[in-house]
């Protein structure tokens, strides 16, 4: 499964952007094959529209689920209709790296 992991940079060091729509990168983490494709959004300095556009980005790499820190009240209705699952951790001090550990222990 392809797990969009919404990051300020583009490391796994980096830490977990607060914010869905218009965070800086998106890492995608391929749960099977341990496989890591770093992403930049090119929709974080949208003036608007910025969730829906980085909803459609990250449903193209066929992503399942979405962790980032807040999501758009306007994501949800997006996500449930693409079955893509979103999860808010609310840790701005937690890294990428921190977060792909948590869903390989989860396994």
């Amino acid at each position: 499964m392809k797990v969009a992991i919404t990051s300020t940079g583009e490391s796994l060091e980096s830490r977990l952007d607060q914010r869905f729509g218009r965070c800086a990168f998106f890492v995608i983490y391929d749960t099977e094959t341990g496989g890591v494709e770093i992403l930049p959004n090119p929709n974080k300095d949208a003036v608007e529209g910025a969730g829906p556009a980085s909803v459609r980005l990250v449903a193209s790499k066929d992503v399942k689920k979405i962790i980032s820190g807040e999501f758009g009240v306007n994501i949800k209705p997006l996500l449930d209709n693409l079955k893509i699952q979103m999860v808010a951790i609310r840790e701005p001090e937690r890294t990428v790296k921190s977060v792909i550990d948590m869903l390989k222990n989860n396994q």
